[in-house]
């Protein structure tokens, strides 16, 4: 014979969580979302807005970009990457600029120059599939890159402030490599 249970003979075993606790259980998870935010945003990941045509056609004026912060810990920087990097002392954009978006063209330890319309890598033209076809490249003086320096150029080559301007730039100064539009939608896509 089974005994059937009525709500009278059911013991409730489950407490109410007092309103204190419940107000502090909320505020630790606020606080660690804002914590983990916060070290996501400074150590891994970050947005940038791109507020210049420097890198046309390869971002546009107003795309929003993700930077991997990590990527240069544990590899090797390499030709053609796009990398946001501080301003240099050198620079001459305006006081209000802090941050720039270049690609890298030239590594450390190679001659740079240009010749009819080309980048000379150690006097061999560089092939750069990455721009439109016809983009001429003007300016680059003969120069060895010191050791960990980069050589870094805007893809709209006739409206860019690059290494042309203000010479090649160490390693320190980057902050980590471009990897993907994320805004306007139309754009979404890696880089």
């Amino acid at each position: 014979m089974t005994t059937q249970r009525t709500p009278s003979t059911i013991h409730k075993t489950k407490k109410k969580k007092k309103p204190s606790f419940v107000v502090a259980e909320w505020v630790s998870i606020f606080l660690f979302a804002i914590l983990a935010a916060f070290l996501l945003r400074t150590y891994v990941v970050e947005a940038y807005y791109i507020p210049s045509g420097s890198m046309e056609p390869t971002l546009m004026v107003g795309d929003r970009i993700l930077v991997n912060k990590l990527a240069f810990d544990f590899s090797k920087v390499h030709r053609g990457e796009i990398v946001v990097f501080r301003k240099t002392p050198g620079d001459l954009g305006g006081p209000k600029i802090k941050d720039l978006v270049k690609r890298v063209i030239g590594l450390p330890g190679e001659t740079i120059s240009s010749s009819n319309g080309k980048v000379m890598i150690n006097g061999k033209p560089l092939k750069e599939p990455w721009l439109p076809k016809g983009v001429l490249t003007r300016g680059i003086r003969t120069q060895k890159i010191p050791p960990h320096q980069y050589f870094l150029l805007g893809d709209n080559r006739s409206n860019s402030l690059d290494s042309r301007f203000f010479g090649p730039v160490p390693k320190s100064y980057f902050i980590g490599q471009a990897f993907v539009i994320f805004w306007p939608i139309n754009r979404i896509g890696f880089i």
